[in-house]
């Protein structure tokens, strides 16, 4: 197991490395992406510690947009968890409110008055410049939902079991509520624990790597 996630992270770190203010034009319309954190390691390189994907055709850039520029914890859980390890680090009385989500118009109308719109634009900002300072990431580029939705799931499931791919204890995850982040060492509570990579999908993520340095 080991060997696939050394594997992995060496064919990860050899990719182009993006990092906020990022250019659309140079990220494919559809793929994963590979995301870094400032102060992690693992197998002798900047260690993962979260992948995703889009469902959507062609939101991969969108999707990277909502991650690290749009203000919403609604519309993006990577921003949500971020926003839980910082308050709860504070010991902030406002996590109970973070913890909503007022997408819909029933659940504003049923909780919008516990909102503080200007300490919530403030948590915001924070989750944003603590993203846009410590994250980078790389992506692969994969026209197929189904490829793009299986591979995901592997490569989080790859890291997920490999013991060698741990955190840091200045970690910001460790502050998580979330014991399965706390465990995983992962930004996401999903696909962990599964179906691991496989030889052949080793080759593949070669070939795809080949295909977008």
């Amino acid at each position: 197991m080991s060997q696939h996630c050394t594997d992995l992270h060496r064919i990860a770190y050899g990719l182009t490395r993006h990092r906020f203010p990022f250019e659309d034009s140079v990220i494919p319309r559809n793929g994963v992406y590979i995301l870094f954190e400032t102060g992690e390691y693992g197998h002798g390189v900047d260690r993962i510690v979260r992948v995703g994907t889009h469902t959507g055709p062609n939101q991969l850039r969108s999707r990277l947009k909502q991650h690290f520029v749009q203000e919403n914890k609604d519309r993006s859980i990577f921003r949500k968890n971020i926003g839980r390890c910082l308050l709860n680090k504070d010991k902030d009385p406002y996590a109970s409110v973070w913890e909503l989500d007022f997408t819909t118009r029933v659940a504003k109308l049923k909780n919008g008055h516990l909102i503080d719109s200007a300490y919530q634009s403030n948590i915001e900002r924070r989750v944003s410049d603590y993203i846009q300072t410590n994250f980078s990431f790389c992506v692969l580029s994969i026209e197929d939902k189904t490829e793009r939705l299986s591979l995901e799931s592997r490569l989080v499931s790859t890291l997920s079991l490999c013991e060698e791919c741990i955190p840091s204890i200045h970690w910001l995850g460790m502050s998580s509520p979330n014991e399965k982040i706390r465990r995983s060492g992962l930004w996401q509570v999903n696909e962990l624990y599964k179906e691991p990579l496989n030889n052949q999908d080793l080759n593949r993520i070669e070939v795809l790597a080949n295909e977008y340095v």
